[in-house]
């Protein structure tokens, strides 16, 4: 090695650590490792509100909105300055990759961000919402070896795994919903109905002739049943 160029594991008197690991779902062929785990990741969930003045109170209502996506966001580090290669062509492409637009989905990957070695520690799901790159050090030809690398990840959920978490829907209220990738009318009435079998009473409200394309985005009236 060049001198002048300390590695990372030099930098901090330590040899590897467990790798952490991004990897396309459901395929699972593309891995990006480092060898390095950060020393430590940020997990948040808000809820949406809204304040609602009544005359004569001091303090607006507190109205529940909707909740809003859990993140993940963790400061990695990729390094090269054992052999010199250029730490974009290594990590910061290959990640950015992972934020473009699937061809035949239409949206970009999800994936997985693995802690530990073991899969079942610190797993999350979700999609890259945001990259931030820090290049910190470099060979004397100027060839980037070490960045920073500011990752937030969106939680990705099935209509299944949202079911199995809330269960507070009623279905004598009429309800609006933003079909999410991988939304189905039958998913939907399951959500809302708690039974799949009536997901002909959405596609009559919305005027949808095929219930097998719901395109993500579409806002769905959802009639209450009466």
């Amino acid at each position: 090695m060049r001198r002048g160029l300390p590695s990372l594991a030099e930098m901090a008197g330590q040899g590897p650590k467990r790798a952490i690991l991004l990897e396309v779902v459901p395929d699972g062929k593309t891995e990006i490792r480092l060898c390095f785990n950060p020393t430590e990741y940020k997990i948040e969930k808000k809820n949406q509100f809204a304040e609602i003045a009544v005359p004569g109170l001091q303090s607006p209502l507190i109205q529940f909105v909707r909740g809003e996506s859990e993140r993940l966001t963790a400061e990695l580090m990729a390094d090269t300055s054992d052999s010199l290669k250029d730490v974009r062509e290594e990590f910061v492409r290959p990640l950015r990759r992972l934020m473009r637009k699937n061809q035949e989905k239409h949206a970009p990957p999800i994936v997985r961000f693995i802690w530990a070695d073991k899969k079942e520690v610190g797993d999350f799901q979700g999609v890259i919402e945001r990259l931030d790159v820090t290049y910190v050090l470099f060979s004397p030809e100027g060839i980037p070896l070490r960045a920073k690398l500011g990752i937030t990840l969106l939680k990705h959920q099935t209509v299944a795994d949202m079911i199995q978490e809330e269960k507070t829907n009623s279905p004598d209220v009429e309800k609006t919903w933003v079909a999410r990738r991988g939304d189905t009318l039958a998913g939907v009435s399951a959500a809302v109905y708690q039974d799949p079998r009536l997901w002909r009473a959405i596609a009559s409200a919305n005027g949808i002739v095929d219930p097998r394309r719901l395109r993500p985005g579409t806002v769905l009236t959802v009639p209450r049943l009466r």
